[in-house]
């Protein structure tokens, strides 16, 4: 599927194809930590499809949860979040996009929940929340 999207102020822009079958939850602490909130949500894109303008800052995470260092991308200017991938020069075999900086985000539901060992305890409790349809 075609994929397009951008950060929050629109200094990064992305595009590329993936497949709605490969997106995954991690609930790392990492992923925790990095997103400021109880997971992350990410799609993988080969890299031969990945296309992005502007340049990202971004920093190599060596303490990973799975010991696996990954390079986590984001926008300099607001922070947005944008992909991550193996350490290395050039075009990398693939990158793990952020789901919420999709246009087709709502195409993008999860099959996988990864580290679930480390899952905060009241993820399970989510429908049972009260619901607001806007602010609440």
């Amino acid at each position: 599927m075609r994929i397009d999207g951008s950060c929050a102020c629109g200094f990064i822009a992305i595009e590329g194809e993936a497949d709605p079958e490969n997106v995954s939850i991690c609930h790392c602490t990492d992923c925790q930590t990095g997103t400021g909130s109880a997971f992350r949500v990410s799609v993988l894109v080969p890299g031969t499809s990945f296309k992005m303008t502007g340049t990202p800052t971004s920093y190599l995470k060596t303490t990973a949860d799975s010991g696996t260092p990954r390079i986590q991308a984001f926008c300099p200017h607001c922070g947005s979040p944008i992909y991550s991938t193996s350490p290395g020069e050039g075009v990398q075999d693939a990158y793990r996009v952020r789901v919420g900086i999709l246009r087709q985000r709502r195409e993008f539901a999860p099959k996988r929940q990864n580290w679930f060992r480390s899952a905060l305890p009241w993820i399970t409790s989510l429908p049972a929340i009260e619901k607001n349809q806007k602010g609440g």
